[in-house]
């Protein structure tokens, strides 16, 4: 031999590791206890914590009275709780976390009236433990036996079905498996569950076997991660030996080979990976200075580092990374290859009403935050968003040094203010820095995106806080100054009623009231203002007039284009006639609506063709009659109407009985109209008459 490899990824996954320790926290607290089967297949290992006082049980019948029992990582059936349960043991539960999430999927596929499918060994513990949670369920250990259950099952074809792997199953045997169901079964729910270690340990073996002309696999006679360890190296190298400690190895016969690696299965201490590779490293001839010499000192410190990382403690807080290796309805499992295994709630991924399959994937390499270690269990909760805002402090201080302006999600309401979501990091604003009114009902900010200025941060503490008022408050400056600079006397805005009065509406423009008086709301005549708008309605308005002085602002917001004598000028024209309705009688005449909002006067002497003494002798109120149009003042907005220009001419009268006005023959203008259209009627005929 000239060289020996060692593979990083062999030895104790941390599952193994996790057992070892409580086993031997267990011995050292009471003395003695006992554990539901071997606790890992190294009989070095199980010989040593013989010794020490744990014994192996074959089933929960040889318990002691109030004897402490230890279940091993492969796990146990619900049945064995029960019976431990019973039996008054006090359960010490070893079972490894990726182990346990299969038991919870294979459980809900039981509840959900799934048949569950398990890749692996039939006769092996975890396999066997796995049975005990399922419902309907099969045990299938090749695409063999898949073909043959297939035939056999024709009846299960079309039923739901969820198929689990033995964590230590190599990941080919699983693809084949699944290639032969999917052919047949329809409705598939297929869950990796091979532990990361396993694969990885599997592939690092298959990439090493192609550089060595001999492998050494180091495991038990009964270990089916060990098992397959050797099968994969015997595929591309010629020479494998398969060995569970160091004096069954003769390193004679390897020495003629250049290159050998080692690697070692799960259960395989790391003192005996040392043993062997030194009883090998002693039939290497070679001078230390060399290359090769370094590079073996080298890999050898790697490798103890190696060990030693992977039982390293993780603490609350501690900042750690993981390569995702399964996904549940409820939890992301994170391995971090140490003796914990990492998960994170999948609330922290699905907030927004995503899929957590869109948000994250197995394989995905996580940077999280440990929040809760569980020494017993050998699980870790963590918390990415946690990280995500523990990333984002520094930008949150120099926020408050710089002044800087911050956009947030309002997330609830707290005793005294409101809590904004900034990047994860909870904000605190106090009512009176919400810029609502005191009375205000603060849950009308909830769920709404606010611009906010962050005013005090105690990063030792987790406090920030925030004022969403303080920008308001410049932005209203900022913007009134903007008005105050730009304002013109008829420029529009859009603005905001913000209050009513009996005088008028208060517009908000953009930081500043302005006033629309009542008379300006509508052409027609209106008692109050709510009759046109109401508070919260957005209005285009216009500048009738402003006072930079006193702040005052004075909007219209009838419609130049609807002034009623505006209609009415571009319709008629002196001559026209017109469809009017009567609308009020008087002494003098009849006041008749020719458009909304403009009335003209049909003097009595212009009412009929004949002398009458009054017009209600002819007219009554609500008649619509033909009447020309035969006089427009376009400055007073004065408009007369005859109805008598358009009858027949009455026939001839005695001269000595024809009237003065008969005899003048003119049409009279004989009344105003106010601003906004309405007739006054003060003016008498024969005064009229003179101003026309």
């Amino acid at each position: 031999m000239k060289e020996i490899r060692v593979a990083k990824s062999a030895g104790f996954c941390f599952g193994v590791s996790r057992s070892v320790d409580m086993a031997e926290k267990l011995l050292e607290e009471y003395g003695g206890a006992c554990s539901l089967g071997p606790i890992i297949h190294n009989e070095d290992v199980v010989s040593e914590l013989r010794r020490r006082g744990l014994r192996v049980i074959a089933s929960p019948e040889e318990i002691r009275p109030g004897e402490h029992v230890m279940i091993r990582a492969h796990g146990a059936a619900p049945s064995v709780y029960e019976e431990l349960e019973k039996r008054g043991a006090l359960v010490t539960d070893a079972t490894c976390p990726k182990v346990k999430m299969i038991h919870r999927i294979v459980r809900e596929a039981a509840e959900e009236g799934r048949y569950v499918i398990v890749i692996g060994m039939r006769a092996h513990p975890e396999v066997e433990a796995i049975c005990g949670w399922c419902g309907e369920h099969a045990v299938l250990e090749n695409p063999s036996d898949c073909s043959h259950w297939l035939e056999e099952n024709p009846h299960l074809f079309d039923k739901m079905i969820t198929i689990v792997v033995q964590t230590t199953q190599t990941s080919g045997n699983f693809t084949e498996c699944c290639d032969v169901l999917k052919k047949r079964c329809t409705n598939l729910k297929i869950s990796d569950t091979i532990c990361l270690a396993t694969s990885t340990r599997q592939e690092e073996a298959k990439a090493l076997s192609l550089q060595c002309g001999a492998m050494v696999v180091i495991g038990g006679k009964h270990s089916a991660n060990s098992l397959h360890l050797a099968e994969i190296c015997s595929v591309a190298c010629p020479v494998v030996r398969f060995i569970e400690r160091s004096d069954e190895l003769d390193p004679g016969t390897l020495r003629d080979i250049d290159i050998v690696g080692i690697t070692a299965g799960a259960s395989t201490p790391a003192w005996i990976i040392k043993e062997v590779r030194n009883k090998m490293s002693d039939e290497i001839k070679m001078e230390e200075s060399t290359i090769e010499a370094v590079e073996a000192v080298e890999k050898e410190q790697s490798f103890d580092e190696m060990l030693e990382e992977t039982l390293k403690p993780i603490n609350n807080g501690d900042k750690v990374s993981g390569v995702v290796v399964a996904i549940t309805a409820t939890e992301v499992s994170i391995d971090l290859g140490t003796k914990y295994s990492g998960f994170i709630p999948t609330t922290e991924f699905i907030e927004d009403g995503s899929k957590v399959e869109d948000v994250v994937k197995v394989g995905d390499t996580i940077e999280a935050i440990v929040v809760r270690v569980n020494d017993v269990e050998g699980t870790a909760q963590l918390s990415k968003k946690r990280l995500d805002a523990v990333k984002i402090w520094d930008t949150v201080e120099q926020a408050v040094e710089s002044g800087e302006i911050i956009e947030g999600v309002v997330t609830e309401t707290n005793k005294g203010g409101v809590v904004v979501n900034y990047k994860g990091v909870r904000v605190f604003v106090p009512a009176s820095q919400t810029d609502l009114p005191r009375e205000a009902d603060l849950s009308e900010l909830v769920k709404k995106t606010v611009r906010l200025k962050l005013t005090e941060v105690n990063k030792a503490r987790k406090r920030v806080v925030g004022s969403i008022r303080r920008v308001a408050q410049a932005e209203r400056r900022a913007a009134t100054e903007a008005i105050w600079n730009e304002i013109e006397v008829g420029k529009k805005y859009h603005g905001t009623v913000k209050s009513l009065t009996s005088y008028g509406a208060f517009v908000d423009i953009g930081g500043i009231d302005g006033m629309v008086h009542v008379s300006e709301l509508s052409w027609n005549r209106i008692h109050q203002p709510s009759e046109v708008v109401s508070v919260g309605d957005e209005i285009d308005v216009y500048v009738i007039s402003f006072d930079k002085e006193k702040r005052k602002i004075s909007l219209g917001y009838k419609d130049p284009d609807a002034n009623p004598w505006t209609v009415f000028t571009r319709r008629y024209s002196v001559g026209d006639v017109a469809s009017v309705t009567v609308v009020k009688l008087m002494e003098f005449g009849a006041f008749a609506t020719v458009v909304p909002g403009v009335d003209g006067l049909i003097h009595i002497s212009q009412i009929a063709n004949r002398r009458i003494d009054k017009p209600g002798d002819v007219l009554t109120v609500g008649d619509v009659v033909e009447a020309k149009i035969t006089a427009i003042d376009e400055e007073k907005h004065k408009v007369s109407l005859s109805i008598r220009a358009l009858s027949a001419p009455a026939p001839a009268a005695p001269v000595e009985e024809q009237s003065a006005e008969e005899e003048s023959g003119e049409d009279a203008m004989v009344y105003d109209l106010s601003a906004d259209g309405e007739a006054t009627g003060e003016a008498p005929a024969d005064d009229a008459g003179d101003e026309a």
